[in-house]
């Protein structure tokens, strides 16, 4: 038996920080919009010690993966001892890595699907939930997807009526930021906390929304900030980085749009993308486990 599950990426359309928090993380307020660029995750039922497989560079096939971590916990909660088996995981990745899409954290909340009805169909959501929560800050979120204010590290959640379609440039560069590194940069930077003062009528003014990461590593890589420059002049609605970069992208009415301003930053030598923005409804069919024989 084989599972097929899409994992879905996701842009921060805002970012708050509201100060340190004495466990060592950042509390936070954002605003989550998932997309329609994703991973797939493949489940096979086999005989053997557990496995995670990928052709990609950069994932780790060892127990470092989160979605190892997330198996461990998933095979220990229903009870099992030792170390999860007889299944292996593939990772089809077409998120970039350490660009801010949340890919790992998506990739876990798909394998936690697939994986829950593996060894545990019953199983509540409720309880994928509290794993995830506990493997990643962002996991929760792709459990629900649409449009979600996140707040606390990032595990709590509110829906939003979703947001209008849009098409979506994002732009990827050849290096990666680290989550861990951003932080500590707005640390060092003894940037003031933020107060929400997010407009209320911020969908028909998308240009009163910020990430608040985005002037610390910024400055540590100016060539991003010349990229949602030039996203901007080429008639982005807003443009702006997603989570702790390092990719940054621009938001569009229209696919010739976005067409056209893909083009106008092409020659920056990064890798770019079309995609456009996934409501809930959306994003609960693709994210359905598929079951083949």
């Amino acid at each position: 038996m084989r599972l097929f599950i899409d994992a879905p990426a996701k842009i921060n359309l805002d970012l708050r920080i509201l100060g340190r928090r004495e466990d060592g993380f950042h509390e936070l307020d954002t605003i989550l919009q998932s997309i329609d660029l994703a991973d797939t995750v493949s489940i096979r039922c086999r005989r053997g010690p557990f496995a995670v497989r990928s052709r990609s560079n950069g994932v780790p096939r060892d127990s470092s993966n989160l979605i190892w971590e997330a198996a461990q916990r998933l095979w220990q909660r229903i009870g099992r001892r030792g170390a999860p088996r007889d299944v292996s995981i593939y990772l089809k990745k077409k998120i970039p890595i350490a660009a801010g899409f949340g890919g790992a954290s998506s990739d876990v909340a798909s394998a936690l699907r697939g994986l829950s009805e593996v060894w545990a169909p019953r199983l509540s959501t409720a309880v994928l939930l509290q794993i995830g929560a506990v493997v990643g800050c962002d996991v929760p979120f792709f459990f629900r997807g649409g449009t979600v204010v996140a707040t606390g590290r990032g595990e709590r959640l509110r829906s939003l009526r979703s947001l209008d379609s849009f098409w979506l440039v994002l732009v990827v560069p050849a290096f990666g930021v680290s989550t861990a590194k951003a932080y500590r940069w707005w640390d060092y930077d003894s940037l003031r906390p933020s107060t929400i003062t997010r407009a209320r009528g911020w969908r028909t003014d998308l240009a009163c929304l910020r990430n608040d990461l985005q002037d610390v590593v910024t400055q540590r890589h100016p060539e991003l900030g010349m990229v949602i420059e030039r996203l901007s002049q080429a008639g982005a609605i807003y443009a702006a980085m997603t989570g702790s970069g390092s990719a940054v992208f621009g938001l569009f009415r229209n696919r010739y749009d976005a067409l056209t301003a893909r083009k106008a930053v092409n020659n920056s030598g990064w890798r770019t993308f079309l995609h456009r923005t996934v409501a809930r409804d959306e994003f609960a069919k693709r994210t359905a486990v598929i079951i083949r024989d």
